[in-house]
């Protein structure tokens, strides 16, 4: 059996490139916030706020905390779980962080812990959006905007030895 081929859509470099550019594009739309809030989806998305937390606090003075929203995703509309979506989140801005925006069904349902906060306003960003969406989510920052087949995979690998964006 063939192995799986694996087209680099962004190498290593480029992906810290592409992050570096968001995270001076949330600076400049949210210049005088004092502080944001990075809510990643599970796994990719909160390794990816992360990093743009750890780079809008490098070129700015803007503090960030970072949540964890928990969520199956395959089937998100199961109750999802917070680290932590207190009331304190009040007149914040929430940036809602993943590593692909597919459909949008992902980010829709990771909204719901949000939705009850009296929330100054909520932004999207994406390393890789791939367009297909179904849901009404559009992203605020795109890190590579890819055109694909619903075939296709994108598969993110924010560390290690493999780490890169690549299409299968």
């Amino acid at each position: 059996m063939a192995k799986e081929q694996q087209i680099v859509v962004l190498t290593p470099v480029q992906i810290e490139q592409k992050i570096r550019r968001m995270a001076y594009q949330i600076y400049e739309n949210n210049f005088g916030v004092k502080e944001l809030v990075l809510a990643g989806i599970c796994e990719q998305g909160e390794e990816l706020a992360n990093l743009l937390a750890a780079i809008i606090e490098e070129i700015s003075p803007i503090q960030t905390q970072v949540v964890k929203i928990n969520l199956d995703k395959k089937t998100p509309s199961n109750p999802l779980t917070t680290d932590d979506v207190p009331d304190t989140h009040t007149n914040k801005v929430v940036i809602m962080v993943d590593d692909v925006l597919n459909t949008g069904k992902t980010l829709a349902y990771g909204l719901k812990p949000f939705l009850d906060k009296k929330i100054k306003k909520i932004e999207v960003a994406v390393l890789v959006n791939r367009s297909h969406t179904a849901f009404p989510i559009s992203p605020t920052y795109t890190g590579y905007e890819l055109a694909t087949t619903l075939s296709e995979h994108i598969v993110v690998k924010m560390s290690g030895k493999q780490k890169g964006v690549y299409l299968t």
